[in-house]
């Protein structure tokens, strides 16, 4: 008998539990500097230097926090179900905890891409782009990761995986950054979904929505019990 397919959407809550921070955390600033500076097209087109700057800070602290509970508990799942990770998170703390299957939305730290060529990536054994690190085009690399005002590339795939959910959980966001957040609305009818957050979102919530009102490591601790009781 085929293992049921649980579908999980996570955001910057199960990572602000390793210690990394999130944009929200600091009401959109980082430094005095608003995102759209650090994290838009015309903010790279201004201030390459600060762009670089911001994301090898990002890289340097993400290498130094470990996978917490709630992603130690999804890696962990796998034993029972099919599970499949699309996260909203740049970091690779689901893959360092143990999850075989993950989907980043939003791109990922620890790769550089070409600013001629998106289809050139590189993966990253270290923690810094310089100015004049260059791809094999002999163009300055960037950080892989969807800016505001940019395409989101793997929409499509997550929208598609959603679609194939007999299980689907939101986890560690409360479904306010869009697209990902419209992920929920593909998932069928009859799939049972469930929400981890401390934040209820403030959206007309699915009658088929089970909300769990905590932070996402004891969240994924009283999903485990449940679902494991269901199998």
């Amino acid at each position: 008998m085929s293992r049921k397919k649980l579908v999980v959407l996570t955001g910057a809550g199960v990572s602000a539990e390793s210690g990394i921070c999130t944009f929200r955390d600091s009401n959109g600033l980082w430094e005095n500097h608003d995102v759209m500076e650090v994290a838009s097209p015309d903010g790279w087109r201004k201030n390459r230097t600060l762009v670089l700057e911001f994301y090898n800070q990002r890289r340097k602290q993400a290498r130094e926090c470990q996978p917490n509970a709630a992603h130690l508990a999804l890696a962990a799942l796998e034993k029972h179900l099919e599970v499949h990770i699309i996260t909203q998170n740049v970091d690779d703390l689901h893959e360092r905890a143990g999850s075989s299957n993950v989907l980043h939305l939003h791109g990922e730290l620890n790769k550089s891409q070409s600013t001629v060529d998106p289809k050139l990536i590189y993966e990253m054994d270290h923690w810094e782009i310089k100015e004049g690190d260059k791809c094999e085009k002999g163009s300055q690399l960037r950080p892989f990761i969807v800016w505001f005002g940019e395409a989101v590339p793997m929409m499509l795939p997550a929208m598609e995986l959603t679609k194939t959910a007999d299980l689907f959980l939101v986890l560690g966001t409360s479904l306010q950054v869009y697209p990902a957040a419209s992920l929920i609305d593909f998932v069928p009818s009859l799939t049972p979904k469930y929400l981890i957050d401390p934040v209820r979102p403030d959206i007309r919530l699915d009658s088929r929505l089970m909300v769990i009102q905590e932070k996402a490591t004891v969240g994924m601790e009283k999903f485990t019990e449940l679902i494991l009781s269901q199998l």
